[in-house]
């Protein structure tokens, strides 16, 4: 579907995710047009689009590998040639791999290193590049990087990367009008949190919160739609999103 007159434009990395989906759901419930983005199968994308689309918004989908440049290049070209123009870029795409650090395998620090660090590096360097005076970054760190959870190191240390990055292009981008945040969202009940966790420890992990649940992907995706829009005064900063678990 066709961008709306005057409506903002939003890339969401990692849309077909469980995060993503609610972040892309809730900023096109807020007028904006949106490009979900996947990384593998596009039938998730499609149905988050389909559910936009049928609630009267503008949306598509695009894959690609968020750590390639050139591919992402083309996608952020392929938001501007179908809506016009982007507003808001939000990096919910990401992989978590845990392992004490005495058993783990290079090859998954690899990838996270690729994944997480890379490819919100790359995202990060065409959001500056791409966004309209305006705009907004957001970017995902994780509320792990202050938690000191065994098995946690290695993804901790991957997300942790993006804070200082986050930050600093905040102030690389002085003049442009663009603000450039994260947000480090606590435990959150997706596939990816829940996969490999028993019962018993999903449920002592809901009670460490002093609201006494766990995060859902809306709790998220309402800190997102703030910051990517009226949140004009927010910048250069990490929203720890977590019910105070941390």
């Amino acid at each position: 579907m066709e961008a709306k007159q005057g409506a903002r434009v939003a890339i969401v990395l990692g849309g077909s995710g469980g995060i993503g989906s609610a972040v892309a759901g809730r900023l096109a419930a807020d007028g904006m047009c949106v490009m979900v983005h996947f990384a593998g199968s596009g039938e998730r994308a499609d149905q988050v689009v389909k559910v936009i689309t049928e609630a009267g918004g503008s949306a598509c989908a695009a894959g690609g590998d968020i750590a390639d440049e050139e591919a992402m290049a083309a996608l952020f070209s392929e938001a501007e040639r179908h809506f016009g123009g982007i507003d808001v870029v939000v990096n919910a795409a990401g992989i978590m791999l845990l392992s004490p650090v005495a058993e783990l395998d290079l090859a998954d620090l690899d990838r996270m290193h690729r994944i997480n660090i890379r490819g919100t590096f790359v995202v990060s360097q065409l959001a500056a590049r791409k966004l309209r005076p305006g705009g907004a970054l957001i970017n995902f760190s994780s509320s792990v990087t202050r938690l000191q959870q065994p098995e946690y190191a290695a993804y901790a240390a991957s997300k942790a990367a993006v804070e200082p990055l986050t930050m600093i292009l905040a102030r690389e981008l002085r003049g442009r009008d663009i603000t450039v945040n994260a947000v480090a969202p606590g435990p959150t009940v997706t596939p990816l949190f829940l996969a490999g966790k028993s019962e018993e420890l999903v449920v002592r992990t809901a009670q460490a919160a002093p609201l006494g649940r766990l995060g859902t992907p809306a709790d998220i995706a309402e800190t997102v739609a703030f910051l990517a829009g009226p949140a004009r005064w927010v910048n250069g900063q990490v929203v720890y999103v977590n019910g105070g678990i941390a």
